[in-house]
């Protein structure tokens, strides 16, 4: 039996963010909708026996489960298996992954709103940007425009919108603090479902990127994403769950004081904030009229600091890589070498040896993660 050439659009073996409890009766259903829909998602077409020998469920569940997907628009069939034994040859089932759109906004850019129109699989078809306004009521009216305007652009439904936003985000998508973008208890999330009429998912920047990691990336189970832009934020996984935090705000490392010989003046208003010594906008004011041998110290020491900080977060939570996601030509090489030489110091001899510190090979992370988002919320996909 032939299964014809791979699937283009599967993503290797299927792996949930991990339930945080055991899944109850009542819930068995909608915890078989996802199990389906990722795994098919995941590992491509393939027949209903296929899948049924996949999840563990039974064939009666998987085709009441089909049936009920390909009337929701969710699940097309694509066709049959070329087969050369004999009987009737099976029809393969995938996710629709032509039949709707996902719309993704990235608010945390330095001086311009990003958003895309999207495939089901994280590719960008169309891309808009805008000006970062001053905030406020003027940064909503913004993404607001701009999340029309991507969803006018889509020739078929659009699945949800997702967005990543700077700051504390409570998970309905109330923005607890921004100070970028001068929200303090916005509900963003409600109204922008509101004027969009859509499924809307907001997150924190840096934890949609780290579900951009997990999903299309190759992120191990227990990692730290950390994103190095106009600020500093991270996003974790841990044993595959996420990890928010009772204030949400896990992986709010920005405004940690590294050390305690002072350093630079941050944002904040305190000296040696993480922030202070690695944000690109920083390190890029510290290397502008620098001779190479200054660049290099100045890299070395941002690098430094950024392993001490992690030096603590990798043991206590056992993690396994930490992923960097922001501009190469700062990051790599010095930078990276440096983190990794002080967390290998300040760390047990021969336990976290192994960890490893690298660049993220995604672009548009924040915007793909905002893809992750609205997969998970509307198909339980991740």
């Amino acid at each position: 039996m032939s299964t014809g050439a791979p699937n283009p659009h599967s993503f290797g073996s299927a792996r949930h963010l991990r339930s945080r409890g055991k899944v109850l009766p009542e819930q068995a259903r909608g915890h078989n909708r996802s199990l389906v829909l990722q795994t098919l998602y995941h590992s491509g077409a393939m027949s209903r026996a296929d899948l049924s020998r996949e999840t563990g469920l039974t064939r009666v569940t998987i085709s009441d489960l089909v049936a009920e997907f390909i009337d929701d628009g969710i699940v097309v069939e694509k066709g049959v298996r070329e087969t050369t034994g004999p009987g009737k040859p099976p029809i393969l089932i995938d996710i629709d992954r032509s039949g709707h759109r996902i719309v993704g906004i990235d608010l945390s850019g330095p001086g311009v709103f990003e958003g895309a129109l999207m495939s089901l699989d994280g590719e960008v078809l169309e891309r808009r940007e805008a000006p970062r306004p001053s905030g406020g009521t003027a940064a909503f009216e913004v993404v607001r425009d701009m999340a029309r305007e991507l969803v006018a652009l889509s020739p078929v439904p659009v699945l949800g919108v997702g967005v990543g936003a700077p700051g504390i985000v409570r998970p309905d998508g109330v923005v607890l603090s921004s100070p970028n973008l001068d929200w303090t208890d916005f509900p963003l999330q409600r109204m922008l479902g509101a004027a969009l009429d859509l499924p809307v998912m907001v997150r924190n920047d840096a934890n949609a990127a780290v579900l951009a990691e997990y999903t299309f990336g190759q992120a191990r189970a227990d990692m730290l994403l950390i994103k190095i832009g106009r600020g500093v934020g991270a996003g974790l996984i841990s044993d595959n769950q996420p990890l928010v935090g009772s204030r949400f705000a896990a992986g709010e490392i920005g405004h940690v004081v590294v050390g305690t010989d002072g350093g630079p003046r941050c944002a904040c208003g305190k000296n040696g904030c993480l922030e202070a010594w690695l944000s690109a906008s920083n390190l890029r004011g510290r290397l502008a009229d620098a001779t190479e041998e200054e660049a290099e110290d100045v890299l070395r020491e941002a690098g430094t600091r950024l392993g001490v900080a992690i030096a603590p977060v990798v043991a206590a939570l056992d993690l396994a890589e930490i992923v960097l996601a922001g501009p190469a030509d700062l990051l790599d090489g010095t930078l990276i070498d440096a983190a990794i030489a002080a967390l290998t110091a300040r760390t047990l001899e021969g336990v976290y040896d192994d960890v490893v510190i690298r660049l993220t090979t995604q672009d548009d992370i924040v915007l793909r993660g905002a893809a992750v988002m609205v997969l998970s919320g509307q198909l339980g996909v991740s």
